[in-house]
């Protein structure tokens, strides 16, 4: 077992956090500079920024020709986001739901999950498949901020708590803004780049697939920004940032960062047949499960919570177990 691996690993994973972080509250303010309400800017700035680690470390991983890690850690990011993520926060406190995720934004996270198996089902997601995700995250993220204008007052005030009021626009405002994105961005690259180099490494080490690893352990580290975002907004009562964090950034991972990885890449992008025939299948039917289950009462509960969890254990179990 190689420790620079770990370190690599370990040491991509806090440039990671931090680098997200850093660009999502430095997009979140600069988002309010331009006038865009507290609510758009959650569900479309936060979504596509708690989702930029996984889009770091899937594009790296394509350049660098690791398309198998590219696919295993959106599908992986996603599983943990909706069995992890909304498990644990609903332990912490049960979630209340928004008819609008119910209604709007769950059902085009399952279309999502469903288009991308039916695009990639041939082995492949081609280049002009990566068009068609992208144009399709387009017109969500402009149909999201129509919508938000249909939103409670309840739910307008919850992202106002989180993500500020208006903001002062001034020279200094705007160059420290940028400063954070900027340096966010930076972090990003080379965190993912390090990031995945280890991944890789621990894999080869230990004799198991790049597939696995980043199902696993890759997944687990991207998937951080969303894990901390619910479980602070669970802690403050704010279950619609809890939720529609973990709904967008799904979206997001699904129709962004798989569809841009397609674009770019020459021959499109890989689908390895393990993630064919078990894990998006795994996947949608845990997104199509959430539609009843939020549906009845609009709310997640303690027990539930505690159900996502056990099922996401028994994921990861069998994964290991048929390695």
């Amino acid at each position: 077992m190689n420790a620079w691996d770990w370190f690599m690993l370990l040491a991509g994973l806090v440039l990671l956090g931090v680098g997200g972080e850093a660009l999502v509250r430095g997009a979140s303010r600069l988002a309010r500079l331009l006038g865009l309400t507290p609510l758009v800017v959650g569900v479309t700035v936060v979504a596509v920024g708690t989702s930029a680690p996984e889009m770091a470390v899937s594009l790296n991983a394509a350049m660098q020709g690791q398309e198998a890690v590219s696919v295993g850690n959106v599908v992986g990011s996603n599983l943990l986001n909706l069995l992890v993520v909304l498990g644990a926060a609903a332990i912490l406190m049960p979630l209340r739901v928004a008819q609008r995720l119910i209604w709007w934004d769950i059902p085009i996270m399952i279309g999502a999950t469903a288009l991308v198996l039916a695009l990639g089902w041939d082995g492949r997601l081609s280049q002009l498949d990566g068009i068609l995700l992208l144009i399709l995250v387009v017109v969500y993220l402009v149909a999201a901020v129509v919508l938000s204008g249909g939103e409670s007052e309840a739910v307008q005030k919850e992202y106002e708590e989180e993500f500020g009021g208006d903001v002062e626009a001034d020279s200094a405002s705007l160059g420290r803004l940028a400063a954070s994105i900027l340096f966010g961005l930076a972090l990003l690259v080379f965190g993912a780049d390090i990031f995945v180099d280890g991944a890789v490494g621990i894999a080869r080490s230990f004799g198991v697939s790049e597939l696995l690893i980043s199902l696993t352990i890759v997944a687990i580290g991207t998937s951080l920004p969303e894990l901390v975002t619910a479980l602070v907004a669970a802690s403050r009562g704010q279950s619609d940032i809890a939720v529609g964090n973990v709904v967008g950034s799904n979206i997001m991972n699904l129709l962004a960062i798989l569809g841009l990885t397609a674009a770019i890449s020459s021959g499109g992008l890989m689908m390895p047949a393990p993630v064919l025939v078990f894990d998006l299948p795994i996947l949608l039917l845990a997104s199509v499960a959430c539609l009843p289950i939020l549906w009845s009462g609009h709310r997640l509960s303690r027990r539930e919570g505690i159900g996502f969890l056990a099922a996401y254990v028994g994921y990861i179990t069998w994964l290991l177990a048929t390695a």
